[in-house]
């Protein structure tokens, strides 16, 4: 089962509350929080491009670029040994730190 929805860019999450009989979501990788929800599957596609429409029309009003997620930088806080022994083992292979990390990650994900 897929949990997500797409739309321009925009990755939503989806949840079920059993309790309420309702759909409900967020978007993920960003700052702002972007929340929807509907009843039906149809219900919560429509709020969730209406509430990126609406975070877009919002940020175009007041004349800030809107955030997008996964731009391809983060931080990532290790211990200092873990940081020393992937240090040199990157310099061992001659490749820098991003390297070593991003192939690591590469191979976590299962993308060749």
């Amino acid at each position: 089962m897929n949990n997500y929805l797409h739309y321009k860019g925009y990755i939503g999450s989806i949840e079920f509350s059993e309790e309420d009989n309702v759909f409900y979501g967020k978007v993920i990788g960003i700052k702002p929080l972007i929340s929807f929800e509907g009843d039906t599957v149809i219900a919560i596609k429509e709020d969730f491009h209406n509430s990126v429409e609406e975070y877009l029309a919002f940020c175009k009003e007041n004349g800030t670029q809107p955030e997008k997620p996964y731009k391809g930088s983060f931080n990532v806080r290790i211990g200092a040994d873990l940081h020393r022994r992937a240090a040199l083992l990157a310099h061992a292979r001659n490749i820098s730190l991003n390297a070593l990390v991003e192939d690591a990650i590469r191979h976590s994900v299962n993308l060749p």
